[in-house]
């Protein structure tokens, strides 16, 4: 496969996998929103399965990108996020400012290797520029959700869902800018 081909199978994959990772966690900001808010178990299982569901993608992707192996930074976030997924598990019984330490904790971590995630990225795939803000946004919420989690104030799993939907945001932005880049280089081909 050549150079040209192995890029645009990337930025193909890149798009479908940044409209899936919008669409999972648009989905999950409108459940926590709507019905989770207001029924515990399942806003239980909706804080563990979001970090889970991020080591998964976090994992597939790198598998489609030469495997973890050659993405030390996917490799790490993989292995954060299961090690979150477990935390947020045990720190529901310690209560919600418990899970939103965790959850603190794991954005700014996450947030760093997305980040490096992007910078490696850049040059072969585009669109990472959106990432890279995901990344340093992710890591200052982080530190944001450390400092709510010390204080008084109650905490839900609405307290959760911004950071996804900022999340979802990027991704949208990212797969969008993709395809926008995708078009614009086909008409270019068809034109010459």
């Amino acid at each position: 496969m050549s150079g040209q081909n192995r890029a645009r199978s990337s930025s193909g994959w890149l798009k479908n996998y940044y409209y899936l990772r919008f669409a999972v966690s648009a989905a999950w900001v409108a459940v926590a929103f709507t019905v989770a808010k207001s029924v515990p178990p399942l806003a239980a299982v909706m804080l563990v399965a979001y970090p889970a569901w991020d080591a998964l993608a976090n994992y597939v992707d790198a598998q489609r990108s030469g495997g973890l192996g050659r993405n030390k930074s996917q490799l790490l976030n993989f292995a954060v996020s299961i090690l979150t997924a477990i935390a947020v598990a045990l720190a529901l019984g310690r209560g919600m400012n418990a899970v939103l330490a965790v959850y603190g904790v794991w954005a700014v971590v996450s947030g760093a290797f997305q980040l490096l995630t992007a910078v490696r990225r850049w040059k072969t795939s585009g669109a990472q520029w959106a990432m890279i803000l995901s990344g340093a946004q992710s890591a200052l919420a982080g530190l944001f959700f450390v400092k709510m989690a010390g204080g008084a104030e109650a905490i839900g799993i609405v307290n959760v869902a911004p950071y996804a939907a900022f999340g979802a945001f990027y991704f949208l932005v990212s797969a969008v800018w993709l395809s926008v880049s995708d078009m614009l280089r086909k008409s270019r081909q068809v034109a010459s």
